[in-house]
């Protein structure tokens, strides 16, 4: 693992078009962390394919990068990948590694960022559907997607792959039962992923913990916290164009906090 003493990509200051020529892929993309970092990276010059189960909301943001390419920030076309990660097959999996690889012949970036909360509830009383429906989603699905990409990642010169966790997910917290496991495996996967990569790719891998942010998730954890005391998506982009660009270049196998 490298060592990244110096690296911090809460410090990055993003550049025009430091991202331009890479192909990213961004899952969750319809709404808050997800869209932000999706539009972020269009306006540092990265073609975004963005990867949902809702398909309004990924037009919604298809549309959004379009009006930044007509308004002179000139930002790539984006494209669309409508997934449900909690029904998909192995066959649907192949379908999305073939669009890219038809379409761009290599991935330079890949956001895992979707996910699901679950219940926050005591283990001893936890329903049993939910927690597998969580798992599936959070790490199942998450390693399923990345496996089939490999390729089209190790094809590129220069490849980053970035999993979300969660304060929870390093150390476990009463009542947070399948998100908070499901975050541990998550930074367990990366862990692996990254050292069986390190000597026999460019394809890096890291963690990043966007921390407490103003979203849905966030509100339907804690519905009585006031939600304009929480940073915006938007105001947390930076450090995830570092770890997808190539400012982190050299830097794997390594754990991130996207707040000061």
């Amino acid at each position: 693992m490298s060592a990244a003493i110096d690296f911090d990509p809460r410090r990055h200051a993003p550049q025009p078009d430091e991202l331009r020529g890479r192909v990213i892929m961004v899952t969750g993309a319809g709404d808050g962390l997800g869209r932000a970092v999706s539009l972020a990276l269009a306006r540092a010059g990265a073609e975004v394919v963005l990867l949902g189960r809702t398909v309004r909301k990924l037009e919604a943001v298809h549309a959004e990068i379009a009006n930044l390419s007509t308004s002179g920030l000139g930002a790539p076309e984006a494209s669309i990948v409508p997934l449900d990660l909690e029904r998909a097959l192995a066959a649907d999996y192949e379908a999305v590694a073939d669009a890219v690889d038809k379409r761009y012949r290599r991935l330079d970036g890949l956001l895992h960022n979707a996910a699901l909360l679950g219940t926050l509830t005591p283990i001893e009383q936890y329903d049993v559907p939910t927690f597998m429906r969580v798992m599936h989603v959070n790490v199942t699905a998450e390693f399923v997607l990345t496996r089939q990409l490999l390729p089209l990642l190790r094809a590129s010169s220069d490849a980053s792959v970035l999993f979300t966790s969660s304060a929870v997910g390093n150390r476990g917290r009463a009542y947070w039962g399948a998100y908070s496991i499901s975050k541990f495996a998550v930074e367990g996967m990366a862990q692996v992923l990254s050292q069986e990569l390190e000597s026999t790719s460019s394809v890096r891998v890291n963690v990043i913990d966007p921390g407490k942010v103003r979203t849905g998730m966030r509100r339907a954890a804690y519905p009585s916290e006031a939600p304009e005391s929480l940073p915006t998506p938007e105001s947390l982009t930076a450090p995830y164009l570092a770890l997808l660009g190539p400012a982190s270049r050299g830097v794997t196998g390594q754990r991130f906090r996207a707040q000061i």
